[in-house]
């Protein structure tokens, strides 16, 4: 694609519901709180429960990170934007391998976090999910905040559908994990999540990992879906904002 026909009618830094300003204050809005939780993480693993080794070795918090770049990516074209929404924005001016990586991110932040909610509530959650108030905080932090924020942006934003590059995409990133679990365990001793231990689950093991990329690819389909009826039934709306600007 090249840099004229990149997000041409500017769906990528315009909401059907806000106005530019706003929509970029709570794109950096989301950001901050999530840079605010994970530096808040890392200095209490780091000094209160000496875990920090392995927090970059959790599904859980490498899409927190990946959330937490994408809005202030998105954030920050949506601010330029804004200051001239007749013209373009930085990115579509950008090499086109950036412009790419920019919807690849928005494809797994759309994705991912619906798939760690759904994971975690349905197989990892305990009595201990809201042992203390920082557990307790930081479980709804990146197991229920992380679908609010995804489906801020793929419901109330007005982002085009996917592309369906991205399903195999994401999938090779979940494939990619696997080996980031397995090395932890190599390094470390641990397993990221007990249902990844071959020796406790056998068999089940290969039903998981199968089952949790049939998740990412229902996922996907259903967010596409999403996005499509959103923008069947916002299309007047958006024009109608559209011309305020």
């Amino acid at each position: 694609m090249s840099r004229a026909e990149f997000d041409r009618e500017h769906k990528l830094v315009t909401s059907y519901l806000f106005p530019p300003f706003a929509l970029a204050g709570a794109r950096l809005s989301i950001a901050f709180y999530i840079l605010v939780t994970l530096v808040f993480q890392l200095a209490w693993e780091s000094t209160k429960d000496d875990s920090i080794d392995s927090f970059f070795s959790y599904f859980t918090n490498l899409t927190f990170i990946g959330l937490c770049a994408y809005f202030f990516a998105s954030g920050v074209q949506t601010f330029f934007y804004a200051r001239s929404p007749i013209s373009d924005y930085p990115l579509q001016s950008w090499p086109r391998i950036l412009r790419y990586l920019h919807v690849l991110l928005l494809s797994t932040i759309a994705t991912f976090p619906l798939l760690v909610t759904i994971v975690y509530w349905a197989l990892l959650a305990s009595s201990s999910t809201f042992a203390t108030p920082y557990i307790a905080w930081s479980n709804i932090s990146k197991h229920a905040l992380n679908t609010v924020f995804a489906l801020f942006e793929v419901t109330l934003t007005s982002i085009g559908p996917m592309p369906w590059i991205d399903l195999p995409a994401t999938l090779v990133m979940l494939g990619g994990y696997l080996g980031v679990a397995y090395i932890t365990h190599a390094t470390q001793g641990i397993y990221t999540y007990s249902f990844l231990d071959p020796k406790k689950q056998g068999a089940k093991l290969a039903a998981y990992i199968v089952g949790i990329a049939v998740g990412q690819i229902v996922i996907f389909v259903v967010v596409l879906g999403i996005i499509h009826l959103r923008e069947r039934f916002t299309v007047h709306k958006s024009i109608k904002n559209l011309a305020k600007y």
